[in-house]
């Protein structure tokens, strides 16, 4: 399995799911990609932590549904100062939803609204250092910003966390740009304007690896999921894209996985 013991500054860290059913996701994604989990309790809000082999995949908690927030993955970047990025994220054009805050000795949080109007957030780490395990099957392998406001994404990305980015395509069929770092791609931000439907708000997508794409498309159905595009051979990997039992969206990527 590919362990990852650390990763550059804004590189994605640590993914999280944001559930209104715990029970039902924790039962759903043990189903699918072998995960385990616990509730850590009342002392740590009933956080949940998704492990794999062992090695920790992903965090969870429950939607009360006061916030208005929908159920979704969020993505945390790194940082080395949580409460630098939340300072940088207000003075780029973003907003600050949840400013810089210790976790007891994990480390500290922030989530923020990037200028194109994605949530995102960040993870300056303490004893807990994100994922462990990623670009294999039943594990992240790859991060991607849909936005409407390309141009003024990246830009807000390169500001606030720092990235070195590349450009994939930039034809008006195809633009896309990736972060960057010692040879690595670690994230992807797609411009899709020209795509996105209307009412679907900015976004940070997690693609999960799986060696094969139809196989785990149909399982999703049968635990409950739905297919919203069904697998596709693509330049990048054998894509689908699916939601879970309580309607979070998240993508499959077979092949091409090895990324950061």
């Amino acid at each position: 399995m590919p362990h990852r013991d650390t990763a550059p500054a804004g590189a994605p860290i640590w993914i999280e799911l944001y559930t209104s059913d715990p029970d039902r996701s924790r039962a759903f994604y043990g189903d699918l990609f072998g995960w385990d989990s616990q509730d850590m309790g009342p002392e740590f809000g009933n956080y949940i932590t998704f492990t794999k082999g062992g090695e920790q995949i992903a965090g969870g908690m429950r939607n009360d549904g006061q916030s208005g927030a929908p159920d979704t993955w969020t993505v945390y970047l790194k940082s080395d100062d949580a409460a630098a990025v939340a300072k940088a994220a207000a003075a780029h054009g973003g907003q600050v939803i949840v400013d810089a805050m210790p976790v007891m000795e994990l480390g500290t949080m922030a989530v923020v609204v990037d200028a194109g109007q994605a949530a995102v957030g960040t993870w300056q780490p303490g004893i807990h250092t994100g994922f462990g395990l990623i670009a294999e099957a039943g594990a992240p392998s790859w991060f991607e910003l849909f936005t409407r406001d390309y141009d003024a994404s990246i830009a807000f990305y390169q500001d606030v966390f720092g990235w070195k980015t590349e450009a994939v395509g930039d034809t008006d069929d195809f633009r896309y740009t990736t972060m960057v770092d010692g040879g690595e791609q670690y994230a992807g931000v797609m411009d899709a304007s020209g795509f996105l439907p209307e009412g679907v708000p900015a976004h940070w997508s997690v693609y999960f690896g799986t060696d094969d794409a139809d196989a785990t498309a149909a399982r999703i159905v049968e635990l409950g999921g739905s297919i919203v595009s069904p697998p596709e051979d693509t330049p990048y990997g054998r894509l689908a894209t699916a939601t879970d039992p309580v309607g979070v969206q998240f993508k499959l990527v077979q092949g091409n996985q090895g990324q950061g």
